[in-house]
Parts: C-alpha cells; structure tokens; sequence
C-alpha cells in the first residue's frame, strides 16, 4: 500500500467507512429536515421527526415515482444515504455498525464497501422496478413511488455473511446471519410502510456480489480502486439529486 499501511491499520479493518456511513447518513438526515423546516412531521412513533417528501426528493430518494416519472435514475445510490425519521435512521445505523465491521473483517474493507453499495443499488432498483409495474400487489409487495434507506445495503451484508458461511463451512457466521435477515424479513411483513423489495433486492444483490468477490481469496488493488469509485459515484449521485431537485423546485 505504497507505505500508508500503518495510516490505514489505525482506521480499523473497515477503512473508517462505518464511521463514514454513520455520520454522512445523519448530515444528509439533518439537511433533509432544514431543507424543508415546514415540512417537518413530527406526529407519530414511527413518524417522529420525519423530513418532508420534497425535501427527501430534493436529496436524492429513489423509487417508481422519482426514477420513472423524472428519470432520477441515479438515485439508486443515492437513496441508501437518506432516512425517513428518527427511528429509521437510529436502528439503520445500529445495524450499520453491528454488520460493516463484521463483514469487512471477513471479506476485506474495499469487498466490503462493493457489497455494500452493489446491494444498495441493487435493492433499490428491485423496489423501483416494483414499484412501477406491481401496483396491483397488496402493499408490502407493492414497491414504492419514494424509498429511502440504509436497509437495502444492511440486508446486502447479511447475504454476504450468509454466503461466507456457506463458501468457508462456519456454520457460527452463517446461521448468525440467516437468524438475523429471517427476524428482519419477518419484521418487514408485519410493519407498516417497509420496503421489502429493496431488503429482497439488498438481499440478492449482497450474496451475488460476495460470491463473485470470493471472500477465501485475498483482496487485489482493483478491489480498492472499484470501493473508491462505488464512494466516488455515491457522492456523485447526492449531489447531482440536490442540484437537479433545486433547479425543478425552483420553477
């Protein structure tokens, strides 16, 4: 690594991205609330501090509406970064930093940043996807006109975790993380509101990103310059959705 090894030691086995998820998710939590001040809900448990849906539109919030009807398709990797109240953002990032960490120590910080944006886009599109063209389904299976979320790239890590366990026989990993995506599937059906296509999208696009990074093999630089670009597109993606979303709300 050209000498910066021990830089990157002290970041931890993640390279520092949770901490990059985590306060990068609650900066764009916040923006989303002062973008849009009169918008703000408050009323509600699940809907506690909830930004407005012009403001999540404005920051890049994905689904059939956004995608289809303005050809956001960006916003794919844009969504994951954004929450839709205080208590999505709170669990998310609970995930966040129970799985990142576990999942980069078993496949690598740059496999790790792959699958997770992979599964991120990969879910949302699912739920886009769904969203469009399943509009006679009940509505856990309907798909969304607005999704936002970190969930579709936290059911990615546990098909990576899932897989890990099935290519190295741990069966401690694996059945660890099939207990955990069965009780969040399950919690998903029962709750209002809750994106299943993008957990099921996250969910298939994880697995099938871990199986082709092969987590028995050693990391390659091609791998860090591919989580380099997954970030670099991200930060792309949010700021081509605020400065789009600016120029439409501005007519």
């Amino acid at each position: 690594m050209w000498g910066f090894a021990p830089v990157l030691n002290r970041l931890g086995r993640d390279l520092g991205f949770t901490q990059v998820v985590m306060w990068g998710c609650i900066i764009l939590y916040v923006g989303t609330l002062v973008a849009d001040p009169n918008g703000l809900r408050v009323g509600g448990f699940l809907n506690f501090l909830s930004p407005s849906n012009e403001s999540l539109f404005m920051f890049g919030a994905s689904g059939a509406i956004p995608v289809f009807r303005f050809n956001r398709w960006w916003t794919i990797l844009s969504a994951g970064w954004l929450h839709g109240g205080l208590l999505h953002i709170f669990f998310n990032m609970m995930w966040i930093r129970q799985l990142a960490p576990a999942t980069a120590e078993l496949y690598g910080a740059s496999r790790m940043v792959i699958i997770y944006s992979v599964a991120g886009a990969s879910g949302f599109l699912a739920s886009t996807i769904a969203g469009g063209m399943f509009t006679f389904l009940p509505g856990f299976l309907r798909g969304a006109g607005f999704t936002v979320g970190a969930s579709a790239a936290i059911f990615g890590l546990l098909g990576a975790l899932i897989y890990y366990g099935r290519r190295s026989g741990s069966s401690i990993v694996g059945e660890q993380a099939k207990s955990w995506a069965f009780v969040l599937f399950i919690f998903g059906f029962i709750m209002p509101s809750v994106d299943n296509w993008a957990h099921l999208g996250g969910f298939g696009g994880g697995y099938l990103a871990a199986r082709m990074l092969d987590p028995l093999h050693p990391e390659r630089l091609d791998h860090l310059i591919i989580a380099l670009v997954c970030l670099g597109l991200t930060a792309l993606s949010i700021g081509v959705s605020i400065v789009d979303g600016l120029r439409l709300f501005s007519r």
